[in-house]
This record gives C-alpha cells, structure tokens and sequence, in this order.
C-alpha cells in the first residue's frame, strides 16, 4: 500500500545500496558460501609477479619478498548485464562484501597487504562473473637452509600457497598460465646471492584433521657471492699462515722474535674466526670455512710448536757438545754460536772464549780491555764489525736446525696441496 511505501522511505534505519551493488546483485546472493556450493571444486588460478626480494636472514633463516599476487575465478553470481561488454573495477571496499579465496602463506613468519596511500587492492569483474582480485603483498618466508658449504653454497627456497579453509574437494588452486605465471622484475639484485632460478609447480598437502589441499610454489634458487667471504676470511687466513712460516727463516736463538710472531698469528687468526661464527648461525654441524679456518690454524699452531721442538733440541745438543768439551777445571771452551747463546755478544770465530758458569757481560769485558790499552781500543771493534758483516750469513746457516730447513719445504707443500683439494671439492 502506499502507506507502507511511505513508511519504508522514512525509516533511516535502513541503508540503500550502492549503485554499483544493485548492478551485481550483491544483497540478492549469500556471498558467505563459495560458488558452486554442494557442486564440483572451484577452479581457482593463480599468477605472481615478483617485485622484489628484500633480504636473506641467514641468522634467522628465512627471506623477504614483495610480489603481486592475482586470482582468477568465475562467481556467477556477480554477472551482470553489459552492452559494451566491459569490466568494471572496485578497489578493496567492496571485497568485504563478496566472496573470495582464502589463499594464505605456508610457513609466513610475518606479511601484510601494502596500505599507501590506500590498500594495495584490485577487484575487476567482467559481465560473464569472471573475476580478477590482485594484492600487493610482503610476506616474510622461512627457508630451511643447508650451511655445510658455506659460504660456497646453493640455496633452494620457496613460497608456497594454500587455501586455508577449503580442501581439494570444495576450491581447486592451480597456476593461471603454467610456467609463465610466475614474472619477475629484471632489477631484481641482492648483495650477497645471485638469482640463478624461479620456476613455479604445484602439489599436495595432507592434514590429518582436515584432508588434502592443493598447494602452489614459488621455487627460486640463490648462489652466494664468493668474493666478499674471500677478501674477509679466505685471504686473511692465507696471510697469517704463511706469516707464520716466516719464523723458520729467523736465527733460532732469537727466542723473542719467533715467540711473539708464532702468537700474534695465533690470536688474529682466532679472531678472524670468531667474526666469521658471530654472523652465522650457530648450527651443530661443520660448515666449509669452518674446515678452511680450522686447519690454518692449525697450520699456524703447529709453526709454533716446531719452534718449540727446536728450541727444546737445540739445548739438549748444546748440553751434550758442553759436556764433551768439558775440561777439568769446570770451565768450558765455546764456539762463536754457542757464545752468542749464553752472553748475546758476537764474537770472532777463531777466538777460544773460556766461560765460568756465571759469566761477566760483554760490556764489562769491553770496558776493561779498553781500560788496559786505550789507544788500540778502536781497532778490535772495528774488525768485529767487519767480520759480522762478511760472516752473518755463514752464522745464520751454521745455526740452522734441520728442523727448519725441512719445514721450509714441507708446510707450504701441505698447505698448497690442501688449498688444490679444498677448493676442487667445494666449488
């Protein structure tokens, strides 16, 4: 009656719908049941285009990525009539409304949908209900990584999507357009990995609760740079190694200079070694630089040791050569070698040095002398220096330890041999 018209148009309570409803047909439907309910799965297609990928956590394991993300499905109930045959476009606020696929992130740690200036959403319908709905997203992935080779490794990651509430036998996810769903951005770069791959395939996922879904994946493949790991551990190491090696080319009795040359290569390269483990995770197996850093330290160790053996066999030799030329008085009659040993003053080798077992320095003996006969104090020291000169190499030699010399060849064999062998296997 036209009372009640009346009635309708002055109750405020009620709200009338858009336009844009009235042409879908929006409050004529229950858009809370997907299309086709009761009847065969719904095919839902699915394409990405990668925008970005932001960052790879090794620490955390996992990875960054911007995409765009695009269904594609038909809702009959959407259709509407068109004499131009076009599609009309709706930004997010009218998704709330209507029904869409529940597609979410298999093992997501954190996304969410890009909101500036508005939400980064698309919702375009064509006459016949087909529907386009495309997300601009950042999703924040795990990546089960494997650093036994690093830092030569290959990483295989990927996104995998899934419908949350619907199984197989309601909603049916498949990629729109095969292998050519998955685009990426040719800008994509990273600092640390070369892209080498994407591919996308497709598979099955099973729920003890809930049954069998359907489930896409975003395949990518990342191969480290090499060259940042080289500058800052690889070549460093090499340096303390064969730094190390210098030492067996220094005069054995210089105690000093070999022991502080063999420990300051032993605390840099514990220290190259502790920044390579505070950036990685901390995993129960042995990565490939562990096995690089471990054994040149090792190399370095055991160049301290050999000073060590040295050393040690240098005095039971020179205890022995003592006892031999022991005279009956106790004192002792050395070479120019063994002089140097016990008062660190050079002298003349075909000069006889007898020693009592608590010998006067050098400086005394030399003020004495020249307190004895001044005016040929000069010419002593000045055929001392000569003869040091012509004679420090015949003394660096005479006072080599076999030792040495075989170290000299044998640890940069070794080390060049593991080098050819480490590298051959990694790379």
């Amino acid at each position: 009656s036209k009372r009640e018209i009346k009635m309708r148009k002055l109750d405020s309570t009620k709200v009338r719908p858009l336009k844009t409803e009235q042409l879908l047909h929006i409050e004529d439907h229950d858009f809370a049941l997907r299309p086709g309910f009761g009847g065969s799965p719904i095919p839902v297609g699915i394409d990405v285009q990668v925008e970005s990928i932001d960052s790879i956590s090794e620490v955390d394991m996992d990875f960054t990525m911007t995409l765009y993300l695009r269904h594609y499905w038909k809702d009959e109930r959407l259709s509407f009539r068109s004499n131009k045959n076009k599609s009309m476009t709706f930004d997010g606020r009218l998704i709330k409304k209507i029904w869409v696929p529940d597609v979410f992130f298999v093992h997501s740690k954190r996304s969410f949908i890009h909101d500036t200036t508005v939400e980064n959403i698309m919702l375009r319908v064509y006459p016949d209900g087909n529907v386009l709905f495309s997300l601009r997203i950042t999703v924040s992935a795990m990546c089960f990584m494997d650093f036994s080779r690093f830092p030569l490794d290959t990483q295989n990651c990927s996104l995998e999507l899934e419908s949350y509430a619907y199984n197989e036998d309601d909603l049916m996810l498949y990629w729109k357009h095969g292998n050519k769903s998955l685009s990426t951005d040719e800008h994509i770069s990273l600092s640390q990995f070369f892209i080498e791959e994407f591919s996308a395939s497709s598979g099955l996922a099973f729920y003890s609760s809930t049954g069998w879904y359907n489930r896409l994946f975003i395949n990518f493949a990342l191969r480290r740079h090499i060259f940042f790991f080289v500058l800052q551990s690889y070549f460093p190491a090499m340096l303390m190694v064969m730094l190390s090696w210098v030492s067996f080319w220094i005069d054995r009795r210089a105690v000093p200079a070999r022991v502080s040359l063999g420990i300051t290569t032993v605390l840099t390269m514990s220290t190259i070694m502790t920044g390579v483990s505070a950036s990685m995770p901390q995993v129960s197996y042995i990565k490939a630089v562990d096995v690089y850093l471990w054994i040149s330290f090792l190399f370095v160790f055991l160049s301290v040791i050999e000073y060590a053996a040295v050393n040690y066999l240098t005095t039971i030799e020179e205890r022995k050569q003592l006892k031999k030329r022991g005279k009956a008085s106790g004192m002792y009659s050395m070479d120019t070698v063994q002089a140097m040993a016990f008062d660190g003053c050079y002298h003349d080798a075909d000069e006889d040095m007898d020693l009592s077992p608590f010998p006067e320095p050098c400086e005394e003996n030399e003020t004495r002398a020249s307190q004895t006969n001044i005016s040929n104090a000069d010419t002593p020291r000045l055929k001392r220096k000569r003869s040091l000169k012509g004679n420090v190499g015949r003394i660096i030699l005479q006072n080599n330890h076999v030792i040495d010399t075989y170290s000299r060849i044998i640890f940069p064999s070794v080390y060049i041999v593991f080098n050819f062998f480490y590298w051959g296997l990694y790379i």
